[in-house]
């Protein structure tokens, strides 16, 4: 069984990995998924983990000295990560072995590649594509649709672990699944500003 301490706030998540230990004023919001060996520690702040956010296997997650951490909807904290006081939009990937410390913000729809390490009070614009050692932004661009997919295919996988299956991205349904879903998103999209466009029009 997860460990989970007495002050955990669990909002029917889609699926929390046995090996997970949380503790502290932490909050997992509806259909979110805490995979294989994750912790995430809050002694004093808070930590949120947004509805349909992943949190892959061996992330850390832990709250700065002055700053909670709070992980927007839609999100997805790949495999060993260290998330450490720091706010994250929606519809984020926070790449493989990556490292967000204390105070920064990661605009919504963002990139942040693998191995990129982000130092204190880094701020970081909606759309971007981040990379490097210390992490810049190298280019702007609307990531809604490709990080939304990559969460859905997570919160398809989570149900299917909570209920035994571990073979989800395998049934033959799924590539179907995923033009649909990927069709429902490019839809919504239309009302995402696209970030070269300085009047904040509509992408078409």
């Amino acid at each position: 069984m997860a460990v989970i301490g007495p002050d955990v706030v669990l909002r029917n998540p889609a699926y929390v990995h046995d090996t997970a230990h949380l503790y502290g004023k932490v909050t997992v919001e509806e259909n979110a998924s805490i995979w294989i060996n994750v912790v995430a520690r809050a002694e004093h702040k808070e930590i949120v983990i947004g509805a349909f956010s992943n949190i892959q296997d061996f992330v850390m997650l832990h709250i700065g000295d002055a700053t909670p951490t709070i992980i927007g909807s839609h999100c997805s904290i790949t495999h060993h990560c260290t998330i450490h006081g720091c706010t994250i939009g929606d519809n984020c990937l926070i790449g493989i072995n990556s490292t967000i410390m204390d105070g920064c913000v990661i605009g919504e729809n963002s990139i942040v590649a693998g191995h990129t390490f982000l130092k204190e009070g880094t701020v970081i614009p909606p759309n971007s594509i981040v990379m490097g050692t210390p992490g810049k932004v190298v280019r702007t661009q609307n990531n809604f649709v490709r990080n939304r997919l990559n969460a859905f295919m997570y919160y398809k996988n989570a149900l299917a672990y909570a209920a035994g299956q571990y073979r989800e991205w395998a049934r033959p349904e799924i590539p179907a699944e995923i033009m649909a879903e990927m069709q429902r998103l490019n839809a919504l999209s239309t009302d995402v500003p696209d970030p070269r466009n300085a009047h904040g029009t509509p992408t078409r």
